[in-house]
């Protein structure tokens, strides 16, 4: 169990080639999902025998296998929720490297690795990822072989979950800027349909815009409704049809 080391040999030309693909997915700006599914792809077969990959995080404050290469990566991931601990949750908790060299033997985790051993699982290594600086998820690769995972297997694993987790960085950084311009355009749609309920009761009712307003308050928390929506009722009575949705414009 270590802490994470930075890779020191170069790129084997499998690793050469997984970050290069890895790159090329960051560019065409994959959903989140989709990265994660072609992580696990790409992980496994970083190395030689390929080995079943997991990747783990959190979700509602439970851990997850959010993909996975091969059904038994999936499996043993689970062996590990079910009970609360397991090389993988102690991973994404610690930020640390945790190796099992051989099933045979371990004794941490309770009866875990007789678990794992279950589904012919010999040895195993897990890798933190960081998403923006915090510890959020580990990468998991089984081997059926004991000691799969010497020190040149370990140095090319880090050297790719580096990159995965700058990966998912990228890509959540992205997804979140799509969800507050979602916001920002649901946040202008509804504003615009309220001004113009205001302005329609202010000519009608020869009232000002603050008690106009107070009206449209008044009769959203009366009938429980949504502000907007009784807004949108006074423009269609106006105006015959209902109000139409204000463009966005991207200020970047």
């Amino acid at each position: 169990m270590d802490r994470a080391p930075s890779a020191s040999r170069d790129a084997s030309p499998d690793l050469a080639g997984a970050l290069a693909e890895l790159v090329s997915l960051m560019l065409a700006t994959p959903t989140v999902d989709r990265l994660l599914d072609d992580l696990a792809r790409l992980a496994a077969g970083v190395l030689h025998p390929p080995a079943a990959c997991g990747i783990t995080l959190r979700r509602d404050r439970q851990p997850v296998t959010v993909a996975s290469s091969a059904l038994l990566a999936a499996l043993v991931d689970e062996e590990q929720y079910g009970q609360g601990q397991g090389p993988c949750l102690q991973s994404m908790s610690t930020g640390e490297i945790v190796d099992v060299p051989d099933m045979h033997g371990e004794r941490r985790w309770g009866g875990y690795a007789e678990r794992a051993l279950r589904h012919g699982v010999r040895s195993s290594l897990s890798l933190p990822l960081l998403v923006n600086g915090q510890h959020r998820g580990a990468l998991n690769l089984y081997s059926t072989e004991p000691g799969a995972f010497g020190v040149p297997e370990r140095e090319l694993a880090l050297a790719f979950a580096g990159q995965a987790s700058a990966a998912l960085t990228v890509v959540t950084r992205q997804a979140q800027q799509t969800e507050l311009t979602e916001q920002l355009r649901d946040a202008l749609a509804s504003r615009s349909v309220i001004d113009q309920a205001i302005g329609i009761l202010m000519a009608r009712n020869r009232t000002p815009a603050e008690e106009a307003f107070g009206w449209l308050r008044t009769a959203s928390q009366r009938q429980n409704r949504k502000l907007r929506d009784i807004a949108a009722e006074v423009v269609e009575a106006v105006g015959g049809v209902p109000p139409s949705p204000t463009r966005f414009v991207d200020p970047n």
